[in-house]
């Protein structure tokens, strides 16, 4: 398969310092083509002014792919949208990936590329990882959703489930790892993955430690993933939000409990990605991206074909 990387022009070597804005960062929401809910109560961030223009930001094209899609409703809160790519649509058993939070097109474009048939789930509730978790603390509402996902696909089975999220989209993963972590095939997480300070809001710099509870089933299905009995790819930016966890500081915690090291490279990732970091062990993998703007976080989701080529890979 052809790469879809776009280039850029300049190299930045430097890790950014500063902090994005709840503003800044709720950009990524521009994309979404899905209605919005009652809003709900997010963890603040430190306001940022700071501007990158260095980096190209390539973005998927919203066109209409070949295929069939669905809309799935009264199972969540909002109306899911349900896509067989072209070659799967004769199939009746087909694995599935269920996606949480962004526009539909995206990961839809993903599906369309991906050379392997899968059926896909795209779930857009709204802002914050307590609006993705929260439906699924009633266990049986996944195992309710999944049937109702091979029913409206007219499937006579699904096979291995995997979830992928985009930012606050991890609140649902991380849920579900309460309950159906044996059911979860792999798991892709793009730019989402967060705690909170203990004391709240306090930095580590400033001597605050991370909430581990919130990262201990993280924890154990990395381990599983490096073991090679799942699947786990996380991707994370330089954003650092200042009142809760960054991506960078979750993922560092992880691989200091499975003391595997980062390794430093510098090349090109995805829509003009600038990678920074690779750990890769077994069927567990971390990439660490240049960037602290909203531009590099949404970077994260339109890179999102290349990151599931990477669930995929056999160790």
């Amino acid at each position: 398969m052809k790469s879809r990387w776009v280039p850029f022009k300049k190299l930045s070597y430097r890790y950014a310092k500063t902090w994005i804005s709840a503003v800044a960062l709720s950009m990524c929401m521009a994309c979404s083509s899905a209605k919005k809910m009652n809003p709900s109560p997010m963890m603040a961030q430190v306001p940022s002014p700071m501007q990158e223009h260095i980096r190209e930001h390539g973005r998927i094209k919203e066109t209409v792919q070949l295929g069939r899609k669905e809309i799935l409703e009264g199972v969540l809160a909002e109306p899911v949208t349900l896509y067989l790519p072209p070659l799967a649509n004769t199939l009746g058993e087909l694995d599935l990936l269920i996606h949480f939070h962004g526009a539909p097109f995206v990961p839809i474009d993903a599906m369309y590329h991906l050379e392997r048939p899968m059926a896909l789930a795209v779930v857009q509730l709204g802002s914050g990882s307590s609006v993705y978790g929260r439906p699924f603390e009633d266990t049986k509402v996944f195992l309710d959703f999944i049937v109702a996902i091979r029913n409206k696909l007219s499937l006579q089975k699904i096979g291995k489930i995997y979830c992928s999220s985009f930012s606050a989209g991890y609140g649902a993963v991380r849920e579900l790892l309460k309950s159906h972590f044996d059911e979860l095939d792999g798991i892709l997480l793009l730019d989402g993955l967060h705690t909170d300070y203990i004391p709240d809001k306090t930095r580590l710099a400033d001597g605050g430690t991370l909430n581990t509870d919130k990262l201990s089933n993280f924890l154990k299905y990395a381990k599983a993933a490096v073991a090679g009995r799942k699947s786990l790819v996380i991707t994370h930016s330089e954003i650092f939000p200042g009142t809760y966890a960054s991506t960078t500081e979750t993922s560092e915690w992880l691989l200091e409990q499975l003391k595997l090291p980062r390794n430093a490279v510098l090349k090109h990732g995805p829509v003009g990605m600038q990678q920074l970091a690779e750990t890769k062990q077994g069927r567990f993998r971390v990439l660490a991206f240049a960037g602290n703007t909203a531009p590099d976080h949404v970077d994260h989701f339109h890179g999102m074909l290349e990151f599931l080529n990477m669930l995929f890979e056999e160790p």
